[in-house]
């Protein structure tokens, strides 16, 4: 199904959006401060991948790679079913219409 493009352009606004929201989240950046830490020390040790820092860090991008990717999912699922009442509310609308001209 192709969207008109005032509705991609819509669709993509509101990814950006959402996007910078979830960026500036609070309970994520502190994630992320707890990452960017585990990171930095990750590159203290030789044998990189066999380092419990290593171990730490990929952890930890891990939950929030996942806390990132729960919170857009779940925007986008809000998002979906508001637009999917306003676009039946729309169609209902206009059934009505038709239906008081005739």
């Amino acid at each position: 199904m192709n969207f008109p493009p005032w509705v991609q352009r819509a669709i993509q606004a509101r990814l950006d959006e959402v996007t910078v929201r979830i960026e500036h989240d609070p309970e994520l950046s502190r994630v992320r401060g707890r990452t960017d830490e585990a990171f930095e020390v990750l590159f203290a040790g030789k044998d990189v991948e066999q380092t419990p820092e290593y171990i730490e860090w990929e952890n930890r991008y891990i939950v929030s790679k996942g806390i990132e990717n729960e919170r857009l999912y779940m925007q986008g699922l809000r998002d979906g079913i508001q637009i999917t009442v306003s676009l039946l509310g729309q169609s209902k609308s206009m059934s009505e219409e038709t239906d008081t001209e005739a």
